[in-house]
C-alpha cells in the first residue's frame, strides 16, 4: 500500500472503527481487501476470529482503526462468553460502528437478533456495510436488504460492497473517513496491525488448521507459540525458529489434526510456513506440536494460561 503523508491544509480524520456482524459475515474480507494484504485470518467456518483484532489503514484523508471483533453469538461455553466480551469491550471505544449484514437477507435472524439488541444498548453511530453484492443480479437489490435494518436502526446510511472482488472498498474506506473525528494520525503511517509476531504467527497457523480440518476439530482448537526467534534479534540464525503447540480438547482431535502417518499435520505446517515467510520475509524452520487438553474452552485459568484475558 502506497502511504503519502496529509497535506497540513487538508482535514485529516482518524479514529476507531468496530466491525461487528454475525460470524462468517465477511468483517476479516473486508479489512484484507482495504488493506491489500490478509492481516487477519479468514475462513469459510464461522467464528474464525477469537479476539479483537486492530488493524490499520492510512491513507492521505485519514486512518481508520479497525477491530474486528468476534462475530456476535449465543455464547456455549468460557470461550464464547470471552469473545462476547471483546465485542462489547470493542463497542465502548470505538467512534464508528460498521454493522456488517450480507446482501440477499430477507429476513432477520436470531444472530441478527442478538447484534441489534447488542447495538440498541450503545450510543455510538452505525453504517451499515451490506457485504456479497456480488451474488445479486443487480447490485442496486442491497437496497432491499438495508431497508430490513433501517427499519430498527437509527443508521448512518448503507453502503454495499464485495470484499472478494474489491468491489466499493476504497468507497467504503471515504464513508467511514467522513464520521471519523479531525485529528492526525494515531499510528505510523506504514504500520498495518497492532499486534505481536508470536500473535500473528498464531493466527497464521490456526487459520490453516481451519482449512485443512473437518468440522468437528476447528473450535476445540488454539494454538500457542512457546518460541519464536528471528535473524533480526538472534543474528547467529539464518532462519526463524517458530515451535508452536496445537491445543485440542479430545484425543480424536489430535489424530485427525497430526493424519495418517503425520500427513494432515505435515499439510497444515507447509501452508502455514508459507504465509509466514510472506509475512515476515525470512526462512521459516517451524515445528508443530499436538497437545490434548480437555475442556479448555469452558475453564477461565486454562484460557488465560493461553492468553485469553478477562
Amino acid at each position: 500500500m502506497n502511504l503519502v503523508k496529509a497535506d497540513t491544509n487538508k482535514i485529516f480524520k482518524a479514529g476507531y472503527v468496530a466491525l461487528i456482524g454475525r460470524p462468517n459475515v465477511g468483517k476479516s474480507s473486508i479489512i484484507n481487501s482495504m488493506l491489500k494484504e490478509k492481516v487477519v485470518a479468514v475462513s469459510s467456518k464461522p467464528q474464525t476470529t477469537r479476539n479483537a483484532i486492530r488493524c490499520i489503514y492510512t491513507s492521505e484523508n485519514e486512518q481508520i482503526i479497525f477491530v474486528d471483533t468476534p462475530g456476535i453469538h449465543q455464547p456455549q461455553h468460557v470461550l464464547g462468553e470471552f469473545m462476547i466480551q471483546e465485542v462489547k469491550d470493542a463497542l465502548s471505544q470505538v467512534d464508528l460502528i460498521c454493522f456488517v449484514v450480507e446482501a440477499g437477507d430477507q429476513s432477520i435472524g436470531t444472530k441478527e437478533e442478538i447484534i441489534l439488541n447488542t447495538l440498541s444498548s450503545v450510543n455510538i453511530p452505525v453504517l451499515l456495510v451490506v457485504n456479497k453484492v456480488d451474488k445479486l443480479s443487480n447490485t442496486e437489490f442491497y437496497k432491499k436488504t438495508s431497508e430490513l435494518y433501517s427499519d430498527r436502526l437509527t443508521l448512518l446510511e448503507a453502503v454495499p460492497v464485495s470484499a472478494t472482488k474489491g468491489f466499493n472498498i476504497d468507497v467504503l474506506a471515504k464513508k467511514i473517513g467522513k464520521y471519523l473525528p479531525e485529528q492526525p494520525c494515531i499510528y505510523p503511517e506504514d504500520m498495518l496491525m497492532d499486534a505481536t509476531e508470536r500473535f500473528l504467527a498464531a493466527e497464521i497457523i490456526r487459520e490453516k488448521i481451519l482449512e485443512f480440518t473437518e468440522e468437528e476439530v476447528p473450535h476445540g482448537v488454539a494454538v500457542i507459540v512457546e518460541e519464536f526467534k528471528n535473524p533480526e534479534e538472534y543474528p547467529e540464525l539464518k532462519v526463524a525458529e517458530i515451535r508452536a503447540t496445537i491445543i485440542v480438547d479430545r484425543a480424536g482431535q489430535k489424530g485427525i489434526i497430526i493424519g495418517k502417518n503425520g500427513s494432515k499435520l505435515k499439510e497444515i505446517g507447509t501452508a502455514a510456513r508459507k504465509d509466514l515467510v510472506e509475512k515476515f520475509g525470512y526462512p521459516i524452520f517451524l515445528q508443530l506440536w499436538v497437545k490434548v487438553k480437555p475442556g479448555w474452552r469452558k475453564s477461565t485459568v486454562e484460557l488465560r494460561k493461553l492468553g485469553y484475558s478477562f
